[in-house]
């Protein structure tokens, strides 16, 4: 018998009636010390209440910004709001005399340094990903993903001043053309700022792959490539998909890099050498400028749920197309 624990009593003879009062008491000293509330109970309680409270404070959080970015945006709907205006029309001249708040050249501009930028970024990220999740090996992958986590860690202004001061004279000498900070300057900025959080995320999706789907395309005859783009891609199509969309993400929310680099002009462009201004360079160059309250101000917060609802209908779609995929 272990010392630790008492000795069990047994239950008496004499008693005719089974001698209850003598009766082993185990389970009740037993369930004792598990209710007893110890410091490592109140510990764990308030580890539980810590977990909570960090979960749910992050909804509490979106609910309050969007709440917030509605309140301060919501006169402009009710009393200034022309759709027509809005959204045709790229006359965009809050402090005129006849103040205009057309923003269609700010939402084209800003979908083309998106769009750009995913062309650029997307290819790359992924291929770097799969590089490194599929073929890599030992110090090099090592190398490589400390690179990629530098790259991610570089600051927006420093992005925003490479654009100013390096590729806009490279631009130009290279295309011939009068201003550099335009659309191809602030695409490959904000590609080269989406890749690494993209080729980190398409790279865990690729190794939460079993490995038993890349044993089994092995035994059927497969090579590593075939494997890797039959088996394994298919397999982390949607932390693949979840990537992309972060990239999408930071594009539409860049502000400082793309105000630096895109020569923040009001104008559709017709190539990629034209200047633009993007939603949130406006946001972001005008907001310091306005009173409180004022109809400027609440142009802006505007655009901000705009933008937010754009943001939204991506990421929505996106899921609406994974789930129907994985029927």
């Amino acid at each position: 018998m272990d010392a630790h624990w008492p000795a069990r009593k047994t239950m008496s003879t004499t008693n005719p009636e089974g001698a209850t009062a003598d009766a082993p008491d185990t389970v009740t000293d037993a369930q004792n010390l598990i209710d007893r509330r110890d410091t490592a109970w109140y510990v764990d309680k308030a580890m539980a209440v810590l977990v909570f409270v960090g979960g749910i404070s992050a909804i509490l959080f979106i609910v309050g910004i969007f709440v917030f970015i509605g309140r301060e945006g919501f006169g402009f709907f009710t009393t200034r709001f022309d759709a027509g205006e809005f959204f045709g029309s790229t006359a965009w001249r809050p402090t005129s005399s006849r103040a205009t708040y057309g923003s269609l050249a700010l939402i084209v501009g800003t979908a083309s340094v998106t769009g750009l930028a995913m062309l650029i970024a997307v290819p790359f990220s992924l291929g770097a990903a799969i590089y490194i999740a599929e073929f890599a090996q030992g110090r090099v992958r090592e190398v490589l993903k400390v690179l990629v986590e530098l790259l991610a860690a570089i600051p927006s202004v420093v992005w925003g001043f490479i654009g100013l001061t390096l590729l806009n004279p490279l631009i130009i000498d290279v295309f011939n053309v009068p201003i550099g900070l335009c659309v191809l300057n602030s695409g490959l900025i904000l590609g080269l700022m989406a890749a690494p959080i993209m080729t980190t995320l398409a790279e865990d999706a690729l190794k939460a792959v079993p490995d038993s789907f890349r044993e089994a395309g092995e035994a059927l005859g497969a090579t590593r490539l075939q494997t890797t783009f039959r088996v394994v891609l298919p397999a982390a199509r949607n932390g693949l998909v979840a990537a992309v969309l972060l990239g999408v993400g930071r594009g539409f929310g860049e502000t400082m890099a793309v105000l630096m680099a895109s020569g923040h002009a009001i104008n559709l462009p017709t190539s990629v050498f034209d200047s633009v201004r993007a939603l949130t360079a406006t946001i972001a160059a005008e907001l310091g400028e306005t009173a409180m309250g004022e109809e400027h101000y609440q142009a802006l917060f505007a655009l901000g749920i705009f933008l937010f609802l754009v943001t939204f209908a991506i990421n929505l779609g996106a899921d609406i197309l994974v789930r129907k995929k994985r029927v």
